[in-house]
């Protein structure tokens, strides 16, 4: 059993490491040629230039200030001096809002910290129940509630511990979700004119023999918003176009590539294999080959486009509809448009930058087949995820790594073996095996549907949360203690899950302090040093860059990556509120990990990631949820654990927490929750008033004509994008109907003219 020494020796190698990267950052910062791979932010702002322009030679790759290098640490009271308004401003509300959940976490724990040991501590320490019984205990289980006898009065300290913690906790979380509730509506108010604010995305357009689907959209918005309907866009299956392009930008980094390798050097020239992975199939010359791909992929481009802009087939049954005001816009998103509900579906569209293209062409009729498929696929992935994080967690017990290789048995009694063992090489273990779980369950949520790459980072964050609670927080217990009665625990009553999870839990203190150093300070610390981009953005600088637009785009400043990010924090939340009453030597460390991952966090959104897209913060609900999961989760399992311990008289008491702590989430539920999935129609009239009487002569169809139109045709590949995407815009002057029921639309459109008079005005039935 680890001991308080083995914990502070695996604390002491992790804070160095940190300690490591911190000055390897500082060093790497201050260097002229890196400025682009630590402040590109500012650089895409356009309020930064590069320091390589103008001094003396040496100048522009290193810096000689040597007073630079003693304030190494001066980036810290930099990431904290800027206001939350201006940081609003600068990276969005949903950068702001992420940082808030390091402060809740901060806020929920360090007075729980501060109670726990000042109260809990000493009544787990001054017991001599571990003392005086067989078991192979450590100084952590001294603190911990495995040091109270069985029966004894000392548990009502955790019975009235836990109420004061979850009522904390409860008041941190209803002050938040109101404060980020207010913020992301204040947001939206004072937010400039967006093409997302006037539309809204259509999807299950039902077919027509007698009309395109453009016109069947354009005929049904006319006749159920005649005041309100701008414009639409259809939607059209570019997969395959937009495949092509992106296939061509690769070629043309490639040509890039060997052109400037040539530049270098006229005397030699490159030779390429053309077969597969350039590794099999004929010799031939370098820039000739990618420059015979490039034209074979334009023609083929130019191609794509003229079939999809005449081919009716590549019409989804989808658009983006616009509105003339934001209270039409929000209106149709959130009404049922039509008697058949699975129809002419509306919802809010995503703005343009967020939406996934690829999805938008999946048939509507399968999204519920390709839910059920990924969700079998998922359980799966989760329950057979169990045997290498079995393999895993036995790297912590010596004794099994004795018996396993016992030939290694001189080197791993060596003392430096065993802190390495023990207090490093668990954590980061677990860690690698946690890399590629991201990119699957990403294709997972992809494959389910969702149109937009928000929609997307937030399912996979739910999946990934669940994955991490099922497998980092009760596997590591159950393999890392029990892994022989795992079949017993399988086949026992569901009653007796939490007494035998309740258990397990104080045993495994030792691993999660392990865990939350490794992957909290050391993982932390090594995000600022940022070591990939900045090797990717040197080799992309000394091989492929010619221009300065070559420069910028081989910057990659990357973004927040909630889908991974903020299931990692809810872990900490997880393991905060279990053991605080269990064994409260692991707050501390989660505290360190709180704060250190604010600064840090604070630091790169003010001068690196630049956000792919803007939420207005509503992943919050998912937050809120999730802290409340590990809260009730927390309370079960210290009801399952006192049961244990024979504290019949005050585990009964507990049965009412989970009660409450329900109640108070459906309570926020109602209150706060339609704020971040409605727009108030107070709000959007406030704001269209406001407007027209700023900009009377705001010519808003222009604003919105190419907003949803598809990127691959916006783009400057090829000199015909711009006439491909004239054709797809092109609206026809007139929509009449061609159906027998009905001979035009009924009401006069400023689209399309008005009525022609001649034709007898007949009922509709939309």
């Amino acid at each position: 059993m680890a001991t308080l020494n083995d914990i502070a020796v695996g604390a002491a190698i992790n804070i160095l490491s940190a300690f490591a990267f911190f000055i390897a950052f500082a060093i790497l910062r201050i260097q002229p040629v890196n400025d682009r791979v630590y402040f590109p932010k500012w650089y895409l702002k356009g309020l930064r230039f590069s320091p390589l322009r103008g001094g003396a030679f040496i100048n522009k790759f290193v810096n000689l200030d040597f007073r630079s290098y003693v304030r190494f640490l001066n980036w810290m009271p930099a990431a904290l001096q800027m206001p939350e308004p201006e940081l609003i401003d600068h990276a969005g509300l949903d950068s702001a809002v992420y940082l808030r959940i390091y402060l809740t976490g901060l806020k929920i724990f360090t007075p729980i910290a501060f109670l726990s040991f000042a109260i809990m501590a000493p009544v787990n320490w001054t017991n001599d129940t571990l003392k005086g019984s067989n078991l192979t205990y450590s100084d952590v289980d001294k603190l911990s509630i495995s040091n109270i006898p069985i029966g004894s009065r000392r548990f009502w300290t955790h019975l009235v511990m836990a109420y004061a913690f979850t009522f904390w906790t409860c008041y941190i979380l209803k002050k938040e979700y109101e404060k980020v509730a207010s913020m992301r509506l204040h947001f939206l108010a004072s937010e400039h004119r967006q093409p997302d604010q006037f539309t809204v995305l259509v999807r299950n357009v039902p077919p027509d023999p007698d009309e395109s689907v453009s016109e069947n959209v354009e005929h049904f918005f006319l006749v159920n918003h005649p005041d309100h309907y701008l414009t639409h866009q259809v939607v059209y299956n570019a997969n395959k176009l937009s495949h092509l392009v992106n296939e061509k930008k690769k070629t043309q980094n490639w040509l890039d590539f060997y052109q400037l390798r040539f530049s270098r050097n006229e005397s030699k020239r490159s030779m390429v294999k053309t077969g597969f992975l350039g590794l099999f199939g004929n010799r031939m010359d370098a820039i000739d080959f990618y420059t015979s791909e490039i034209e074979r992929l334009s023609k083929e481009i130019s191609f794509e486009r003229d079939r999809i802009s005449k081919n009716p087939k590549s019409v989804v049954p989808a658009a983006f509809v616009s509105f003339k005001t934001r209270w039409g816009a929000a209106v149709c998103a959130q009404t049922q448009q039509m008697r058949n509900p699975t129809i002419w579906l509306t919802e809010r569209a995503p703005e343009p930058r967020d939406i996934y293209w690829d999805n938008l062409s999946i048939p509507y009729v399968s999204l519920a087949i390709r839910r059920l498929i990924s969700g079998v696929a998922f359980f799966f992935l989760t329950f057979f995820f169990m045997i290498p994080i079995a393999f895993v967690q036995s790297l912590a017990n010596i004794e099994g790594i004795e018996k396993a290789v016992p030939f290694l048995k001189p080197i791993i009694e060596l003392n430096f073996m065993k802190y390495v063992i023990q207090g490093f090489l668990p954590g980061i273990a677990l860690k690698i095996f946690l890399i590629f779980l991201p990119s699957i369950l990403m294709l997972m949520s992809k494959f389910e549907g969702f149109n937009s790459i928000s929609a997307l980072e937030r399912r996979s964050a739910t999946r990934y949360y669940i994955f991490q609670f099922i497998n980092v927080f009760l596997g590591s217990i159950i393999t890392g203690t029990a892994f022989q009665q795992l079949d017993t625990f399988i086949h026992q009553s569901a009653n007796k899950i939490p007494e035998t999870i309740g258990v397990s839990i104080p045993m495994k203190a030792t691993f999660f302090i392990t865990y939350t150093m490794v992957d909290g300070w050391a993982g932390v610390a090594g995000e600022i040093l940022r070591l990939k981009p900045l090797i990717i953005y040197h080799f992309k600088n000394f091989f492929l860059v010619k221009t300065e637009k070559d420069r910028e785009e081989a910057m990659d400043p990357g973004s927040l990556g909630f889908n991974t990010g903020e299931p990692q924090i809810q872990l900490y939340f997880l393991l905060g509120l279990v053991y605080a009453v269990v064994t409260p030597v692991l707050l501390p460390f989660i505290i360190v990990f709180f704060a250190l991952a604010y600064v840090v966090y604070r630091h790169q959104i003010i001068n690196v990631y630049n956000q792919e897209y803007e939420s207005a913060a509503a992943f919050w609900p998912d937050v809120h949820r999730r802290i409340i999961t590990a809260l009730v989760v927390s309370q079960l399992l210290l009801m399952g654990l006192l049961s244990t311990k024979e504290a019949t008289q005050s585990t009964p008491l507990l049965i009412t927490l989970p009660v409450l702590t329900i109640w108070f989430h459906f309570f926020c539920k109602g209150r706060y929750e339609p704020a971040f999935v409605t727009y108030p129609l107070q709000e959007a009239m406030m704001k269209d008033t406001l407007e027209r009487a700023r900009e009377p002569n705001l010519n808003l169809k222009g604003f919105l004509q190419n907003a949803y139109v598809h990127p691959v045709f916006k783009g400057e590949d090829d000199s015909d994008s711009d006439a491909a995407t004239e054709d797809l815009k092109e609206e026809p002057a007139i929509v009449p109907t061609k159906r027998q029921s009905r001979r035009n639309t009924p009401l006069p459109s400023k689209q399309s003219g008005p009525l022609n008079p001649l034709l007898p005005e007949v009922d509709h039935d939309y």
